[in-house]
């Protein structure tokens, strides 16, 4: 192998991981979510359904075992992420000197959410709305119970809807999270 072609490579899987991440922000941002679910339509809020998104798409990823490709995606993906939320807080006006200092923390607290996710879906029903309501309702003070049980049964959904797209749709950029949540889920 060349330096050329690794260096494509890279290119490659960056560009698949823009791809992946465009939609898991995209998906994220679903007015529904806010609407239907009662995430809250904060900053935080948004950053929480960013996060969750973006385990499920990692949760899809690990299904499939450890792969090499997989993991270098995985990574892509997160490296994506650190570049949005620092080009994000620049676009809200966060001074220079704290941006590293405050996408640390943001990054941080992504990895552990996407850990408590990660152990509360394996849990099963109260592990994942506990986890829910720490994170994606953290800053509410008491959650709407219909609106946390919506969240539950749409985090299953979209994790069921990913299993079932095959793994090289993924790894070429190609991911569909399903419809948005509604009240009849």
């Amino acid at each position: 192998m060349s330096l050329g072609d690794l260096f494509r490579g890279r290119r490659a899987r960056q560009e698949q991981a823009e791809r992946l991440y465009a939609a898991v922000v995209a998906h994220a941002r679903s007015p529904s979510l806010y609407t239907v679910c009662g995430v809250p339509d904060t900053l935080d809020g948004r950053f929480e359904s960013i996060v969750l998104h973006m385990f499920l798409l990692l949760h899809r990823l690990k299904s499939e075992g450890p792969r090499d490709d997989l993991r270098a995606l995985g990574t892509a993906l997160g490296e994506c992420m650190i570049v949005d939320f620092d080009r994000s807080l620049r676009e809200m006006g966060v001074g220079d000197l704290s941006v590293g200092r405050k996408v640390t923390f943001m990054a941080e607290s992504t990895f552990g959410r996407i850990a408590a996710y990660d152990l509360g879906f394996d849990a099963g029903g109260a592990g994942l709305e506990a986890a829910l309501r720490r994170n994606l309702y953290g800053t509410v003070p008491a959650p709407d119970s219909v609106g946390v049980a919506l969240s539950q049964a749409y985090v299953r959904r979209v994790a069921d809807h990913l299993a079932a797209q095959p793994v090289a749709d993924i790894l070429v950029g190609k991911v569909d999270f399903g419809p948005p949540p509604t009240a009849s889920m």
